[in-house]
C-alpha cells in the first residue's frame, strides 16, 4: 500500500519512482503507527445466518450468556454428572463395606443396615438354591445396585427431557416451483455493503451507477440506471471506502444482474487493495422484526497458494451472491429473501515485490475493477415449517428403554457377584441376626429397669446375698435368680440350697397353728430372687411352722403331744418324696423374647416353689409324727422298766 510520505520508508515497504514508498504485497499501511502491517483476519472468513434472526439486538455486552449456553446446552453435561454420581455412590458403598459390623451399635452398622433397606429393585431377585421359595431379601449389595440403577435412570431421563425440550421439533424445508404471483408477494428491504480494504478513499471511485441485467449478446440483455432500482453511496471507513446499495421494497429482478465500479490512481496515492469485506441483509417490509444476512471478509491469502497479495490491475474482482425466496410457515407465513455468498473470483493481483513495483511505476494498470454479481433464484421457493418428531408413544418407548437399560446393567452385576462370591448370598441373615440380638438386649435392659423401678434395686443386685436368713416356713432357703439372665441353664437351676429343722419341735396348739398358717399364707410372697419370706418382715419362731391352706382348712392338721398323731398323706407312687426337676424355660423360635414368655416362665417358677413348699410341709409333718411316736414309745418303755 502506497504511503503519502517520502523516503526513508518504514519496514516491510519498498521505494518506487525514486520518491514514493509502498508496502509489500499483503501489507497495509497504518497511519497511526506509521508502519506496514500484515493484514490478518481472525476467525471465520465469512458468516451466514442459519435462519431468521431478530433485527433488534439485545445488549449482549451487559448480559453475555454464551459461555453458560455452551455449557448447558448439551446432553453430555447430564451424562457426565450421572456418571460422577454413580461412581461416587459405588465408591462410598465399597468403603462402608469394609467397615466392621461390631455388636450392631456402631455408625457403620447403621449405615450398612439402611443401605440394605434401600434394596427396592432386586429384593426378590437374589440368589436362591434349587426348589426354594422366592421371598423378599434385602441385602447390602442389592441396596447399593438399586440406588445406582435409579441414579443412572434419573440421569438418562434428564438427558431425554433435555432432548425433548430442545429438539422436539425439526425444521422441514420443502421446495416447490414458483409462479409470478408468489414472487410478486415478496416485498423486502435489502442492503449491500462492499468495503475495499485499503488506504484509499471515496475519491478513487469511478464509473458507478449502471445496472446490467442478463448476459451480453443474449436477448434478455439490457442495461439500466442503478438509481431506478436502489440508492447507492460511498462512505469512508478505517478499513477503506465502503460502497452502500440500499433499496426499500425492492423490485427483484428474476434473473442475474451485476454492478461494476472502479478505483483509479490519484497523485501520490495509487489504487491498491489487500482484501474485501461484504455484508448483505434482507428484511421484510411489513414486519421489520426479522432479517436474514450474510457477511464475511475476503482476506489476503484467500487464493489457492495462500500467499499475501495486493490487488491491482484491469482484471475485475467478482463477488457472486445468490438470493433465495423463503416462506416461513412457522412465522405466520413470513416471506423473506435469504442472501448467500456463492464465490469470489479474484482479479489482477501481485504477490512479489518486483511485480508490484513495476505495476506502480506504470500508468497502464492504475486501477482496480470491482463487480458485484447477484443471481436471484426465482424458479423455486423454499417453504419452512416446524414438525414435531416426538409423540407420547415414542416418549414412553424411550422411557421404558432407559429403565430397562438401567435395571439390566446392575442386575447383571448383582447376579455375577452373588454367583462368584458365596459369602454375599446370605449376608442379609448375618445383619438381621446382629440387629435382632441388639434389639433383644435393649428390650431385656428395659425390662430390668422396669423391675428395678417397681420392686427396688436389691432385686437385681449382683452382690445380694443368695442365702436369705430368718425366712419362714421352716428355715427354707432358695437360691436367688441370676441378675443378668445371660445363661439359660443358670436360670433353670432354681433349687433349694438349705433345709434345716429343729429336732425338738414344740408343736403349738391347733388354734395357734391355724393362725400362724393363715398369717403366713395371706402375707407371704415370692420375691424375684426366688426365696420365700414373710411379708411382715418379722422373724418367725421355730415352733411357728407355715403350712398350706386349701379352702380355709389345713391339709395336714398338727396335733399336740397328748393327742393322736394324724397319719401322713399317702402318696400315689414311690416317688412322692423325690424332688421333681425344675421347669424348663420355654422360648419361641428366634432370638426375640416377648413379655408374655417372661411372665409365663415366672408363673412356672412360682408354681414350682409352691409345690416345693407343700412337699416340705408334708415332710415336716411326717418327721413330727415320727418324733412324737418315738417319744411315746420311749416313755412307755421307761414306765415298764420302772414297774418291773
Amino acid at each position: 500500500m502506497a504511503s503519502v510520505i517520502s523516503p526513508p520508508c518504514p519496514s516491510n515497504a519498498f521505494v518506487y519512482n525514486a520518491a514514493s514508498c509502498a508496502c509489500d504485497p499483503g501489507y497495509l499501511y497504518n497511519a497511526t503507527t506509521k508502519r506496514c502491517e500484515l493484514f490478518r483476519v481472525f476467525g471465520d472468513s465469512w458468516t451466514v445466518s442459519s435462519g431468521v434472526d431478530n433485527s433488534i439486538s439485545f445488549p449482549e455486552t451487559i448480559l453475555s450468556f454464551d459461555t453458560i449456553k455452551k455449557f448447558t446446552q448439551s446432553q453430555a453435561v447430564f451424562l457426565e454428572a450421572t456418571l460422577v454420581l454413580v461412581v461416587s455412590w459405588l465408591a462410598f458403598c465399597l468403603f462402608v463395606r469394609f467397615r466392621k459390623l461390631g455388636d450392631g451399635r456402631s455408625i457403620w452398622f447403621q449405615i450398612r443396615w439402611w443401605i440394605s433397606r434401600l434394596d427396592i429393585s432386586f429384593a426378590t431377585r437374589h440368589w436362591l438354591d434349587d426348589q426354594k421359595v422366592v421371598r423378599k431379601r434385602k441385602t447390602e449389595l442389592g441396596g447399593t445396585f438399586s440406588i445406582a440403577s435409579w441414579i443412572l435412570f434419573i440421569g438418562l431421563f434428564a438427558a431425554l427431557l433435555f432432548q425433548i425440550l430442545e429438539k422436539r421439533t425439526i425444521e422441514v424445508h420443502n421446495v416447490r416451483a414458483t409462479n409470478a404471483p408468489d414472487l410478486a408477494s415478496f416485498a423486502n428491504d435489502m442492503e449491500f455493503n462492499i468495503t475495499t480494504v485499503s488506504s484509499m478513499s471515496c475519491t478513487h471511485v469511478r464509473d458507478i451507477g449502471t445496472l446490467v441485467i442478463g448476459s451480453p449478446g443474449l436477448i434478455d440483455y439490457r442495461a439500466a440506471p442503478l438509481s431506478t432500482f436502489a440508492n447507492y453511496s460511498c462512505q469512508n471507513t478505517t478499513l477503506g471506502p465502503k460502497i452502500i446499495l440500499k433499496c426499500n421494497n425492492c423490485q427483484l429482478i428474476r434473473d442475474f444482474s451485476y454492478i461494476s465500479w472502479q478505483f483509479v490512481d490519484l497523485p501520490s496515492n495509487p489504487a491498491t487493495a489487500v482484501g474485501f469485506q461484504f455484508n448483505l441483509s434482507a428484511k421484510n417490509h411489513a414486519s421489520r422484526k426479522y432479517l436474514s444476512f450474510v457477511s464475511g471478509m475476503l482476506r489476503n491469502g484467500s487464493n489457492i497458494e495462500d500467499k499475501p497479495v495486493t490487488y491491482r490491475g484491469a482484471v475485475p474482482n467478482i463477488l457472486k451472491f445468490n438470493l433465495f425466496p423463503r416462506i416461513y410457515r412457522n412465522l405466520h407465513d413470513l416471506k423473506l429473501i435469504q442472501p448467500l455468498f456463492h464465490e469470489f473470483l479474484p482479479g489482477s493481483s501481485y504477490s512479489e515485490i518486483n511485480q508490484l513495483q513495476a505495476s506502480l511505476q506504470s500508468s497502464d494498470n492504475g486501477l482496480i475493477n470491482m463487480t458485484l454479481y447477484v443471481n436471484f433464484l426465482s424458479a423455486y421457493v423454499v417453504e419452512i415449517d416446524d414438525q414435531n418428531i416426538l409423540g407420547p408413544v415414542s416418549f414412553l418407548a424411550d422411557l421404558g428403554g432407559l429403565y430397562c437399560i438401567s435395571i439390566g446393567i446392575f442386575f447383571y452385576l448383582l447376579v455375577q457377584c452373588e454367583y462368584r462370591i458365596k459369602k454375599l448370598r446370605d449376608e442379609d441373615s448375618v445383619v438381621r441376626k446382629i440387629r435382632n440380638r441388639r434389639k433383644a438386649q435393649d428390650r431385656w435392659d428395659k425390662l430390668r429397669k422396669y423391675v428395678m423401678y417397681t420392686w427396688g434395686s436389691k432385686v437385681l443386685d449382683d452382690n445380694y446375698n443368695n442365702v436369705q436368713k430368718g425366712t419362714c416356713c421352716g428355715m427354707l432357703m432358695v437360691q436367688s435368680l441370676p441378675k443378668n439372665g445371660s445363661s439359660l441353664k443358670q436360670r433353670q437351676q432354681n433349687r433349694m440350697d438349705t433345709i434345716s429343722f429343729n429336732k425338738k419341735v414344740n408343736v403349738p396348739s391347733e388354734k395357734k397353728a391355724a393362725q400362724v398358717d393363715q398369717s403366713c399364707v395371706a402375707k407371704s410372697s415370692l420375691n424375684l430372687e426366688g426365696s420365700l419370706s414373710c411379708s411382715t418382715g418379722k422373724p418367725v419362731m421355730e415352733s411357728e411352722v407355715c403350712r398350706p391352706v386349701n379352702n380355709g382348712e389345713h391339709d395336714h392338721p398338727i396335733a399336740s403331744h397328748e393327742g393322736d398323731v394324724p397319719k401322713p398323706k399317702v402318696f400315689s407312687t414311690i416317688d412322692d418324696y423325690s424332688l421333681p426337676p425344675p421347669p424348663s424355660l420355654e422360648f419361641k423360635a428366634g432370638s426375640e423374647i416377648s413379655m408374655s414368655d417372661i411372665k409365663k416362665n415366672f408363673q412356672s417358677l412360682y408354681e414350682y416353689n409352691v409345690m416345693l413348699r407343700e412337699k416340705l410341709v408334708s415332710t415336716e409333718s411326717m418327721l413330727q409324727s415320727l418324733t412324737t411316736k418315738a417319744s411315746s414309745s420311749g416313755a412307755e418303755s421307761e414306765k415298764n422298766s420302772i414297774t418291773r
